[in-house]
């Protein structure tokens, strides 16, 4: 995958609309999940910047939040594109998000979703399937407090 096409997916993460209404500041990063081995022989994973990614390549998305409000984050909802180049690889975060496989209109855990074939018929929703993830807070984001979440693909 070319560089600039690398960028343009990571610029499709930003959800600048949940910061404006809710003071909740975020910031994303994308890295590459790297597999080495050291001179004793032990396998260590390693996060690194994306220079170049080329399919197959494994990528970690992590988006940190912060409320800059004075007043708790009440019924806070951050949804991300997933970008057309990766395919969705799971969620690394306690807390599961729910996943769209039409475009944002449905949602719902990925193993509950289903997919409409061009015959009519149904079949169980894929990772790749997935065009959309959001994660609702059942609980109030406290003035000043922060977080992580994290989310796992494939580039295609």
């Amino acid at each position: 995958m070319k560089t600039k096409a690398f960028f343009l997916f990571l610029a499709a993460l930003a959800p600048a609309q949940a910061f404006a209404a809710n003071q909740v500041a975020l910031d994303n990063n994308v890295f590459v999940e790297r597999v080495t081995t050291d001179a004793g022989g032990k396998e260590r994973v390693l996060l690194e910047e994306p220079k170049i990614v080329v399919p197959g390549d494994r990528l970690v998305f992590v988006l940190n939040y912060r409320n800059a409000s004075a007043q708790p984050a009440d019924k806070f909802v951050i949804t991300n594109p997933m970008p057309s180049a990766v395919r969705f690889a799971g969620a690394g975060s306690a807390s599961a998000p729910l996943v769209s496989v039409d475009g944002g209109k449905a949602w719902g855990l990925l193993e509950t979703l289903s997919v409409i074939q061009p015959d009519g018929t149904r079949r169980a929703a894929q990772p790749a399937d997935v065009t959309h993830i959001r994660w609702a807070f059942q609980k109030p984001i406290p003035a000043g407090a922060t977080g992580k979440l994290m989310f796992r693909g494939v580039v295609k």
